[in-house]
């Protein structure tokens, strides 16, 4: 217990889901993922307000040193920081990145991770640079708000690229599932025919980013799961999708496939889908199950764009 208190279940935070071997972490403590749907937002704790914080640390630097940072912030000083990532993603870099904020480190070694234990300075160093490197920003080279940690954060995917200027002929209402930081809803949205669209993604900072891209009423936001969300009552009549097929940095065909279900359950019949995919990927069992008609429309740089029709 840091400074001899008694820890509530509000004092604890976790970030990402440590693997239960390598952290004891409880039940009741406050998840502050920006991929899980419902979880609090660690950017808006007060100073000081956590006891102990574990976090499953992501690979990328910039995203890993913003979500230190911001532990660190929020931890009261002497509180306890564990955290985590496979050697290969991060890890190796951990003890260092503590270290250059003002924290005494214990590193150790387990299951190809490295674990770094360490307990809140009372003047830490370095904080808001980190915070600020890591945080949201307009990205001058796409004129589009992003923040690192998203997907294709400071470039169009090249797959959404190829799909983007295919969108010109949507018409009515539609979805952009896995949105990311709003660029195909951006395209959709050039078409005056099209009367709404639902944009949604796993990942909260995603969806910060396109409400600030998006500045139209026929755009709606949500920050959820696109395999388990609900486009609405009434069935669309299109969905538009650059489905994401890596989990945890492994490939996972799967995640694009429980999309495209999800998008056949949300259209009417007749509504179409149209996405963007590495050529790679077996996602045409899954449209032929899924669809009555199904298009190959163009291949380009090694993706493939495909029209499905209810």
């Amino acid at each position: 217990m840091p400074n001899g208190r008694h820890m509530t279940t509000g004092d604890l935070g976790v970030y990402g889901f440590p693997p239960p071997a390598l952290a004891d972490v409880d039940p009741l403590a406050r998840q502050f993922s920006p991929l899980v749907p419902g979880a609090d937002d660690l950017t808006d704790l007060a100073e000081g307000s956590l006891e102990r914080v574990v976090i499953a640390a992501p690979p990328g630097t910039l995203e890993r040193r913003f979500v230190l940072a911001q532990a660190l912030r929020a931890l009261r000083p002497g509180g306890e920081l564990l955290v985590m990532a496979p050697k290969d993603k991060g890890g190796a870099r951990l003890r260092d990145e503590l270290e250059a904020f003002g924290c005494a480190v214990v590193e150790t070694a387990k299951r190809h991770h490295r674990l770094c234990l360490c307990r809140a300075p009372v003047h830490p160093r370095g904080l808001a640079d980190a915070m600020e490197a890591g945080g949201p920003r307009r990205v001058a080279e796409i004129g589009l708000w992003s923040q690192p940690g998203v997907f294709s954060w400071d470039r169009v995917d090249p797959g959404s690229a190829l799909l983007q200027g295919r969108l010109a002929d949507l018409a009515g209402r539609g979805a952009d599932l896995g949105c990311g930081i709003g660029v195909l809803a951006r395209a959709a949205l050039g078409s005056k025919a099209v009367s709404d669209i639902l944009l949604i993604d796993i990942d909260r900072r995603a969806v910060a980013a396109a409400a600030r891209n998006i500045d139209d009423r026929r755009a709606r936001l949500l920050h959820a799961d696109a395999r388990q969300a609900s486009a609405g009552p009434e069935p669309l009549d299109f969905v538009i999708m650059n489905p994401p097929f890596h989990e945890g940095g492994v490939s996972e065909p799967a995640l694009g496939q429980a999309l495209i279900g999800a998008a056949a359950g949300m259209l009417k019949s007749g509504g179409v889908c149209r996405l963007v995919a590495n050529l790679a990927l077996p996602y045409e069992a899954t449209l032929a199950a899924n669809f009555g008609k199904v298009s190959r429309l163009h291949e380009a740089h090694g993706y493939k764009l495909i029209e499905a029709r209810r």
